[in-house]
């Protein structure tokens, strides 16, 4: 069967859920919650992703995620090996972590609801899932982005992106009455949890009116498959990380002939590939070859060594 196309373009939102393996836990106890909270922001800051809800379950986790610059496939590989590595060596355990592929659904964010409509029912899983018991607040669950919506913005991750979703409750100010607001609807929402249809975000493909529809149907009418999507993706990640090497040349007062010539371990050459880890997906391999740098395990030991202060 020919895998489901991945329709990916600079503004689009998903619903992004993934299961363990076998239906396996993925966070075995709030330190892998903590790790795959860190590594999602550690994924934000190099795809630029902005958040707009996320829920941490055992054998599953639920993000709402929008990418500015068309790059879920990426960063969602990204992710998903990054995590499960960290999980791997913690547990000393070896193999996949994740069953299958991610589902994606693409959500409309035109201000209509739908991503009101996903929003809801990712902050209300814990109350489906039976986590938080009649008469306890929602905020009893910790590891959704719930309890940071209720935050003032100093407070919240800067990667979770709350005006989306304010709006479409017709909230204006991200305010305390307004958050006020927010949560009395929410509330009320989880009221009528019991006769609530989530066929849409359950099954399916997108969430959105006839026009969002129509919209993506032409997006991947342009494309024959999801492999054709690989070049594009490079083509992003590569422009990114060069207008990096660009600005690092320029900080350093380099040429480009420069990397070259000086040393594999420059510190210039090591702050630029700090950079380009933190910044960007893309390899070691390619840092290692585009900053003339030696093999990548000699960079990733010089990256070890930075981060540890060495």
């Amino acid at each position: 069967m020919a895998r489901q196309l991945r329709v990916e373009y600079p503004g689009a939102i998903y619903h992004v859920l993934n299961r363990g393996d076998r239906q396996e836990a993925i966070f075995r106890d709030d330190r892998d919650r903590e790790t795959f909270l860190a590594t999602l922001e550690e994924a934000c800051g190099k795809t630029a992703w902005q958040v707009h809800a996320f829920c941490f379950m055992g054998n599953h986790f639920h993000l709402v995620i929008e990418t500015p610059q068309g790059n879920l496939v990426a960063g969602m590989k990204w992710l998903l090996g990054t995590y499960t590595g960290r999980f791997n060596r913690r547990h000393q355990v070896v193999g996949h972590l994740f069953g299958g592929r991610y589902k994606a659904l693409l959500v409309a964010g035109s201000g209509n609801g739908y991503l009101k409509t996903v929003c809801d029912y990712v902050h209300l899983n814990p109350v489906r899932a039976k986590l938080v018991r009649p008469g306890q607040p929602l905020t009893a669950f910790a590891w959704s982005s719930w309890p940071g919506y209720l935050e003032p913005p100093r407070r919240r991750w800067p990667w979770l992106r709350v005006d989306r979703l304010l709006g479409e409750y017709g909230i204006p100010r991200d305010s305390a009455a307004g958050r006020r607001q927010l949560l009395a609807a929410l509330e009320a929402r989880r009221a009528g949890e019991a006769g609530a249809d989530y066929t849409g975000v359950r099954r399916g493909w997108c969430l959105g009116d006839a026009a969002f529809k129509r919209e993506l149907l032409g997006r991947m009418a342009e494309r024959v498959g999801a492999e054709h999507y690989g070049a594009e993706r490079a083509e992003t990640a590569v422009a990114r990380a060069e207008r990096i090497v660009a600005e690092e040349l320029q900080r350093l007062g380099w040429q480009e002939a420069d990397l070259a010539r000086m040393a594999k371990g420059d510190a210039g050459k090591v702050a630029a590939a700090v950079r380009l880890r933190a910044e960007t997906v893309l390899p070691v391999k390619w840092i290692a070859e585009r900053l003339h740098m030696g093999a990548p395990g000699y960079v990733n030991l010089l990256l070890y060594r930075q981060r540890k202060g060495i």
